[in-house]
């Protein structure tokens, strides 16, 4: 990917002759911005401006209009300068699309606010974030194969499934600390179940690079794109990251959007270990949403979005440095692949309520069901981790004891329910492709 083009310093065009003299007139450019978009140097350059309007004179009016309402983080480059931000239309409106997306109850499906079905759902997100993430790692497998890894229990057999798995372990691990305050000590942790198995340098996991380490950011074919800050501040720096994570800092309002978003770049850029920084900041940033009850965030993958767009993903870090430090891109960028992920999320779950119902009402004119059959099935479809006994149909029922066990017997001869035994006394449950198999013998 090329490097975008740094843009014309403020100081300098202010610096030109006439420039002064002409601030209103250049305050009034009005340049070709569609949507309002928050245009970096290297795309407005390119854009044809009005008759007697230069390039120049747009980029230093937008420049001095965003200095007017930038806001600073505590993050600083290696030169000492801060980073700062902006809030546009457009990222107040992301803004209230995720918290409404994200953060709420209303209008959240049974799936989700059913504990007997949600799991199935944080899993399924867990599993994705945990291969894509990998994949934009360089992992290389397929959805298919890590999943059954992740599903059956199987030890990874190659270092790109050792990836995925502990990804799925770190997951695990920031739902469980995620009212946790973040420290250094926590972040190593992070690190080591990241790396586990996958360093060429084991003794690499859980610690800072050191002095001695040569770590760049750059593609395949070596071309550099970011050389961290020197690893003998590492430690300072760690020590402001987790002020900032935990709220200390700074003194005015942040949206814990951007805190998170903010996060994410923070260990990017510092970039403390040998290996997983990526890996490592996107778990930070799944932490810090979660920490700020941003709850559907357990059901999201980001990764998902980011794997299919690399690219754009790695634009958004080298337009926030190479325009002095603004992170507004890059808040913009993940605000924008937040709300696809939550977006992606309300699809998923309508298209599966659409195949629930489809599913029972394949039951409902099910000639070989009794009415009593489809209720079970019914509610297996929506309880999936039920349990059922001859009795407890019985009861439920107001049957016979042979009539109870005949239903469920013929339950499990069709392949709508597993047996085994308990004891002296027969269970019975769903299996997980239940509604497959429903699907499927409908159809015949």
């Amino acid at each position: 990917m090329k490097i975008p083009e740094t843009p014309p310093s403020v100081r300098e065009l202010l610096q030109r002759d006439g420039a002064l003299a002409r601030i209103d007139a250049i305050l009034d450019v009005q340049h070709q911005n569609p949507a309002g978009k928050y245009l970096h140097w290297d795309k407005l350059r390119r854009m044809q401006m009005p008759a007697g309007r230069s390039h120049e004179d747009a980029w230093l009016a937008m420049k001095l209009q965003r200095s007017g309402s930038a806001k600073q983080v505590p993050l600083y480059d290696k030169e000492g300068r801060f980073f700062h931000y902006c809030v546009p239309d457009t990222v107040a409106k992301l803004h209230h699309e995720i918290d409404i997306g994200a953060g709420g109850t209303i209008g959240m499906p049974d799936q989700i606010t059913n504990p007997q079905t949600r799991d199935q759902y944080v899993v399924r997100s867990l599993m994705e974030e945990a291969i894509t993430s990998s994949q934009l790692e360089g992992a290389v497998t397929t959805r298919k194969v890590a999943k059954d890894m992740l599903r059956s229990g199987r030890a990874p057999k190659t270092r790109s499934e050792r990836m995925i798995l502990n990804n799925f372990a770190t997951m695990r691990r920031i739902v469980a600390v995620r009212d946790k305050p973040l420290t250094r000590d926590l972040v190593f942790e992070i690190h080591r179940i990241v790396t586990d198995g996958t360093l060429d340098d084991p003794s690499g996991a859980g610690r800072f690079r050191r002095a001695d380490e040569d770590i760049t950011v750059q593609d395949q074919y070596g071309e550099v794109f970011h050389i961290p800050p020197n690893a003998k501040e590492l430690e300072d720096r760690m020590k402001a990251m987790c002020a900032f994570a935990n709220g200390d800092t700074p003194a005015q309002f942040v949206h814990p959007v951007i805190r998170a978003i903010s996060l994410h770049f923070w260990l990017a850029y510092d970039h403390p270990f040998i290996d997983g920084n990526g890996r490592t900041a996107r778990a930070l940033f799944y932490w810090s949403m979660l920490r700020h009850r941003y709850w559907l965030f357990e059901f999201i993958s980001i990764s998902e979005i980011l794997v299919k767009a690399p690219a754009k993903y790695a634009r958004a870090f080298l337009y926030t440095e190479t325009d002095g430090n603004d992170l507004t891109y890059f808040i913009i960028h993940q605000m924008e692949v937040i709300r696809r992920a939550v977006d992606g999320l309300h699809a998923y779950i309508k298209n599966k309520s659409e195949e629930l119902h489809q599913t029972e009402s394949l039951l409902r004119h099910s000639a070989s069901l009794s009415h009593r059959q489809e209720a079970l099935l019914s509610h297996a479809l929506r309880h999936p981790d039920t349990r059922y006994t001859i009795e407890g149909h019985r009861l439920s029922q107001n049957v016979a004891y042979d009539t109870a066990r005949t239903d469920l017997l013929e339950l499990n001869k069709l392949g709508f329910l597993e047996m085994k035994k308990a004891g002296k006394a027969l269970v019975f449950f769903s299996p997980r492709n239940l509604a497959e198999r429903i699907s499927t013998q409908g159809k015949n």
